[in-house]
């Protein structure tokens, strides 16, 4: 299973190409061709999913009751905009213009790598949302992990 870290800048080119950094190429292994999907996001950023990644979660989305109205929704929000892309041999890869728009990236983008995928941020909105919620880190860690007991807490 892939564990993806780090937070790397980027700089997106007038045909919408952003090259992926060699460090995040490292810690998605040796491969013969790297395949990703993009797509839209929680709170305006584009998610970038390494190919099997998304089709595990893509499986899990798919059997939501479809005779439910809200996991239509869900499924359709989920899916839009998903766009399956290869990296070139510049270690580049396209993003569309209209995902681009989506997540108000013009020309400087932020990747934050977790897990196994890697959100792709508007640098200026990244930025604002780094400092929103650097004061309520530790409200928010409380909320989420305070009630775990510390054996179990992976901060303690």
């Amino acid at each position: 299973m892939l564990k993806l870290l780090g937070e790397y800048e980027c700089k997106i080119d007038d045909k919408g190409r952003m090259r992926l950094p060699s460090g995040l190429i490292g810690q998605l292994g040796e491969r013969e061709a790297y395949a990703f999907v993009i797509n839209r996001g929680f709170e305006e950023c584009l998610m970038l999913y390494p190919e099997e990644v998304w089709d595990r979660i893509s499986a899990q989305v798919n059997q939501l009751n479809q005779f439910n109205k809200k996991n239509r929704e869900f499924v359709r929000q989920f899916h839009r905009g998903a766009t399956q892309i290869t990296m070139d041999s510049s270690d580049r890869i396209l993003v569309t213009k209209r995902l681009l728009e989506y997540a108000g990236i013009e020309r400087d983008a932020v990747l934050s790598a977790y897990n196994d995928r890697i959100e792709i941020w508007s640098k200026q909105r990244y930025d604002e949302l780094m400092e929103e919620d650097q004061s309520d880190f530790a409200d928010l860690a409380e909320e989420v992990l305070g009630q775990l007991d510390t054996g179990d807490n992976p901060l303690n």
